[in-house]
């Protein structure tokens, strides 16, 4: 068994709003595949393989657990603990609670607190910084990762580094500094004090309680009641919800970093390890484009892009063509539901459309088109006046629950594998290329009893198709992360 002195501490709950459209608020950015094979969250996962790690913690909302959870399994994690969220309450709230989790037991061990949604192209340079502030976190001291910039970045904060000890690679911390102007930054670049703030922090779980409860205690004793308020729900476990909502939303800057340089009287030295590693926040479109491999024309395309004439652009097609003549230094961004087109020097105004675009009530802003579900998941193919269709594929061995629809009746036919269907008091078996009705009002429930997945088009017909005319009798999902 490793070494549980080290315990990660994944944060997993943003949202991630400045990559809209592929991040929606119950499929945020770390769950998305932006760069490789792999989701944001499970590259951070495995970057710190090799590392001497205790059972993980990763802190996330509980409206994408089943989704979390899956990508954990894909792993091949056997052990882990999703800490879930009821409300987001940033960073700050997040890391306290796992604080207080891992220290339940009378441990007091070192946490590495990383964020789920950002890529390191060098995850072994990544390990040996690790390894270099492992002793300064055990001596009590709190690490910071600092990024040598190599651009006057006005959407970055900064960290002030003193002088490297001799042989060691670390430096003491003087200061945070908020997101600069370029004047700023510019003056940042030439001094070569300032590292980019990664918002990686390693230190004891004792000096983190005691700094958040000397800077914010109502944080502090709202995360201490939500969990000793927690209860376990399968394999999750879930903080008390009201009293983790009482508390103040803060992130881990503000409501500690920024404050720790000055607070001389707490004795908890600040530290800062260079780190040189490929890494970005991904928290925008051009930093998407600037982590993302790139041709000669500068052109950085996924999904099926076709370009005349142009340079310098990120565009990603996730549904069907995507053809630009002519484009420079744009995003252009097609997914099942909306298309995104803007300048990438204006890729941090994509926050400001998508609160527009929540204040109108829209529902591209919560969730894709293709929605994640414990069992599996559906695509809203169509929808028009009374009727509504959907491809819906059902994991095997997994089942929806027993439910029933008072405004709508459904059609189903599969179109690969075998559905168990019960309908009012009958059982019956359909294979490929069958087909069965629901009428309105009637109890009823899909499984998939098969070895692969099963997949069905649903038709839809009725007054109101709303997802909220369900009426549940049992929850069976069948999910096994």
């Amino acid at each position: 068994m490793s070494d549980p002195s080290l315990l990660a501490v994944v944060l997993s709950g943003g949202s991630g709003t400045r990559l809209w459209p592929m991040s929606r608020e119950q499929h945020p950015k770390q769950l998305q595949s932006l760069l490789g094979g792999e989701s944001l969250l499970q590259q951070t996962l495995r970057r710190l393989e090799g590392l001497p790690l205790g059972v993980p913690i990763i802190v996330g909302n509980h409206e994408y657990r089943f989704l979390t959870a899956e990508q954990l399994r894909q792993l091949g994690l056997v052990d882990w603990t999703l800490l879930l969220e009821p409300v987001g309450r940033n960073t700050a709230p997040a890391l306290t609670a796992a604080a207080l989790y891992a220290t339940r037991d009378g441990t007091d061990p070192v946490l590495l607190a990383t964020p789920a949604d950002q890529h390191v192209r060098n995850a072994d340079a990544f390990r040996d910084a690790v390894r270099r502030g492992m002793p300064e976190a055990e001596r009590g001291a709190m690490v910071t990762f600092g990024i040598a910039p190599d651009r006057p970045e006005t959407g970055y904060g900064y960290v002030e580094a003193g002088t490297v000890a001799a042989g060691s690679g670390v430096r003491a911390l003087i200061a945070f500094a908020e997101k600069p102007d370029l004047a700023t930054a510019r003056g940042y670049l030439a001094g070569g004090r300032h590292l980019w703030n990664s918002g990686i922090f390693m230190l004891r779980a004792s000096v983190w309680l005691r700094a958040i409860g000397h800077f914010a205690p109502e944080i502090l004793a709202a995360c201490r009641k939500a969990v000793d308020g927690a209860r376990d729900d399968c394999d999750f476990v879930r903080l008390d919800p009201a009293a983790f909502a009482a508390s103040p939303v803060d992130s881990i800057d503000y409501a500690v970093m920024e404050k720790l340089p000055a607070a001389a009287e707490l004795g908890i030295p600040g530290r800062v390890i260079p780190l040189d590693a490929g890494w970005s926040d991904v928290g925008a479109w051009d930093a998407l484009w600037l982590a993302s491999d790139r041709g000669d024309d500068g052109n950085a395309v996924r999904g099926d892009v076709w370009l005349e004439d142009s340079h310098g652009n990120l565009v990603i097609a996730e549904h069907g063509l995507v053809a630009c003549i002519g484009c420079e230094d744009m995003v252009v961004v097609g997914t099942a539901d909306a298309v995104l087109i803007a300048p990438r020097s204006r890729s941090q105004d994509v926050k400001r459309l998508v609160g527009r675009l929540k204040a109108a009530g829209r529902s591209e802003v919560d969730l894709h088109r293709k929605v994640h579900r414990p069992w599996g998941w559906y695509d809203g193919i169509d929808r028009g006046e009374r009727f509504q269709v959907k491809r819906i594929v059902v994991r095997p061995g997994a089942a929806l629950s027993l439910q029933k629809h008072h405004h709508r009746a459904e059609h189903w036919v599969v179109v690969r594998g075998a559905a168990k269907v019960t309908r009012g008091a009958e059982t019956i078996l359909l294979g490929e290329n069958e087909s069965t009705y629901i009428p309105q009002g009637v109890k009823h429930r899909l499984e998939n009893p098969g070895q692969i997945p099963l997949e069905i088009i649903e038709v839809q017909s009725g007054s109101y198709l709303g997802e909220d005319d369900i009426v549940r009798f049992e929850e069976d999902s069948g999910f096994k992360p």
